[in-house]
């Protein structure tokens, strides 16, 4: 049984104020990585890609068609063949990992990949993953959680998926610094992009007892360490729940963005039948693709100025920019 130290969450905090404080002077993670000053890079990128057939049926078209920029994949889950047959010819697609250490639906579960026998502390009574990160942080070692790292990624690889980058499927591994440095270890290591906001304050999910803006002074040992860090993290569309005023509210957001790179996560889908009987979010997933799909937010994204991007860019002008100075 472990808890993350409030000593430590205490002390993070403390040193992340201190870096952040003089953060309007310093330049932003885009300057680093030769963008300019003023300007707002965006990276659209659709999660719980592999959770579903209507899931990968919408992040695929948002992708090829639509504004989503990148995506990433849920390797535990049962409709992942699928992904890595679609992405067999598109070579070039922006698809990570979506590292995934819960299973949060009631009548829909899956398992560690690493097996309940190397992993006890990720299962629960059921044999599944834990259904929240609460869970997670009361049961699970940080060595566990590294171990199902490595299985998520060994099985992309036995099955050919050339992931651009790594991410964390609710947040679990923000919800913890310990597990956190094991995720930026596994990504130095392999020298893949993870996710990490080192800039402004990240828009947390608000279920993460450590929300990610705290384990910012880490951000410029992963830089160090080769690896691009982006400036802000938007998470609030899942809150969004009317899905007629998503596209408009994306538009809201485009108009008070500040400069540097930010990532929104949002979660496409094109609804079948069994998409209701997964998730009560079917609305703000379906949601959010017709807002990736929309002329209105493409124009809005013409109009503003503002410049997507994706992982793989990111990772190419972090090269160029040479490792640490």
């Amino acid at each position: 049984m472990r808890k993350t130290p409030l000593s430590w969450i205490s002390a993070l905090i403390v040193v992340a104020a201190a870096a952040l404080a003089p953060a309007e002077e310093a330049p932003t993670y885009a300057q680093r990585l030769g963008w300019g000053p003023q300007d707002r890079v965006v990276i659209f990128h659709t999660d719980d890609v592999g959770m579903s057939h209507s899931m990968n049926r919408g992040a695929f078209e948002a992708y090829e068609n639509g504004l989503a920029t990148s995506a990433s994949v849920m390797m535990p889950c049962p409709w992942v063949p699928e992904v890595v047959e679609w992405l067999r010819t598109r070579p070039g697609a922006d698809f990570g990992l979506h590292l995934t250490l819960t299973s949060e639906w009631k009548l829909y579960r899956w398992g560690p990949l690493a097996g309940a026998a190397a992993v006890p502390g990720l299962v629960d009574p059921e044999g599944c993953l834990w259904k929240d990160v609460a869970s997670v942080l009361q049961h699970a070692t940080p060595d566990e959680i590294e171990r199902e790292i490595r299985a998520q990624i060994e099985r992309a690889e036995r099955m050919g998926f050339n992931f651009t980058h790594l991410d964390s499927h609710m947040g679990t591994l923000f919800a913890s610094p310990e597990y956190f440095k094991r995720y930026m270890k596994v990504g130095i290591e392999k020298q893949v992009p993870i996710l990490m906001a080192g800039g402004r304050a990240p828009n947390a999910r608000r279920e993460n007892p450590v929300p990610a803006t705290l384990l910012a002074p880490l951000a410029e040992e992963v830089w160090n360490a080769g690896l691009p860090v982006i400036d802000d993290i938007h998470t609030a569309s899942y809150n969004w729940k009317d899905k007629e005023e998503k596209t408009g509210r994306f538009v809201e957001l485009l108009a008070q963005l500040e400069p540097g790179i930010t990532e929104v996560i949002i979660h496409c889908a094109m609804p079948d039948e069994t998409l209701p009987v997964i998730t009560s979010s079917t609305d703000v997933r379906h949601g959010d693709f017709l807002a990736m799909m929309s002329s209105e937010l493409r124009r809005a994204v013409e109009e503003s100025g503002v410049i997507l991007t994706n992982w793989t860019e990111l990772m190419d002008r972090r090269r160029a920019a040479g490792r640490a100075e």
